[in-house]
């Protein structure tokens, strides 16, 4: 096949006018074709054999005004989750020359905020220029932000923002209350506007339809450009969250989602995120054959568990999977 074929093959793949029936008709449809097709799209973009490993360090713990009902760092709910400072600098600094040296090339700092404040705004800053001296990707998640704030996000040489939907529209006003889902696509917007990377994408398990998942990848596949970074995270469920008791999802419902995102939004990079250490070794390997092609490397997401570093490398070994360099 000639070079422009090629082109215009993965050009007629991005799309931006996909419709929540056409997509829950996608991902419903029987496993084995769901999977190639999204294996066969894969391949057209990706080394089918590689992950990108990012690594998730928590800059602000706790104390965040905000009602999401997954989330234990929120101030309403009775958790074991406790607000504590900012991280130092040197802290920081620290942590990513460690996560540099056990091969993550992208390195995300999240703090629970609902929108950051203007002192703690110049030392995310700070860590942002730090991070990048130690030539990694960077990436940061604090809330909503402006147009001034990107803008200086950018300046200072932040790769990727992070802002997930969570869910669908519809299904938007049962998880949170404390703000709209039009805030959300703002921020969006206005990290697009700034030229920094969008990483954007959502939870299931948290009680949601099928049709609520297949509406919120519609929203995220029509932006007038597809997030390179889209997170499907698994619910995992605090003790003293609202979701807390909700019902263990089928296992093959996190590999539809994820084959389901990467035929949506071909060139983007898909992140099998929160919920890992739920999976067993199998329930990842499938996700991965879904177009799953990266992964939050490191013990722990902010406040809850993820795999070992060892146990990553070794499914990696038995897989063939090495990581982007």
């Amino acid at each position: 096949m000639s070079n422009s074929v090629q082109a215009l093959n993965k050009i007629n793949d991005i799309r931006h006018d996909w419709q929540t029936q056409e997509v829950l008709s996608l991902m419903s449809q029987p496993l084995n074709d769901l999977l190639f097709q999204a294996q066969t799209i894969h391949r057209k973009y990706f080394d089918a054999n590689t992950v990108q490993l990012s690594t998730l360090l928590n800059i602000k713990q706790g104390g965040c005004p905000e009602d999401c009902a997954y989330c234990p760092q929120s101030v309403r709910y009775e958790t074991e989750v406790d607000a504590e400072a900012m991280l130092s600098l040197d802290k920081v600094k620290d942590a990513a020359e460690k996560a540099k040296q056990e091969g993550a090339t992208r390195f995300c700092m999240g703090a629970a905020w609902r929108s950051p404040k203007e002192k703690d705004f110049k030392l995310v800053l700070d860590m942002v220029k730090e991070v990048k001296s130690l030539g990694m990707e960077t990436c940061v998640t604090m809330g909503m932000l402006n147009d001034d704030q990107t803008s200086r996000l950018k300046q200072a040489g932040l790769d990727y923002y992070n802002h997930n939907l969570d869910c669908s529209e519809s299904f938007y006003e049962t998880i949170i209350s404390t703000r709209d889902y039009k805030d959300r696509l703002q921020t969006l917007a206005s990290v697009r506007e700034a030229g920094i990377h969008v990483c954007s994408g959502g939870i299931i398990g948290m009680g949601e339809s099928k049709s609520d998942r297949a509406e919120m990848l519609c929203t995220l596949a029509n932006l007038d450009k597809h997030p390179e970074s889209v997170p499907i995270n698994l619910l995992v469920k605090v003790k003293g969250t609202p979701l807390a008791d909700e019902e263990d999802l089928d296992p093959f419902d996190m590999v539809r989602m994820i084959a389901t995102a990467r035929i949506m939004m071909p060139a983007a990079t898909v992140r099998l995120s929160a919920g890992r250490s739920e999976m067993n070794d199998e329930h990842q390997s499938l996700c991965y054959l879904a177009g799953a092609n990266s992964i939050f490397y490191g013990e722990e997401l902010l406040t809850t568990g993820n795999p070992a570093l060892a146990k990553d490398r070794q499914l990696f070994d038995r897989l063939g999977i090495t990581a982007f360099q």
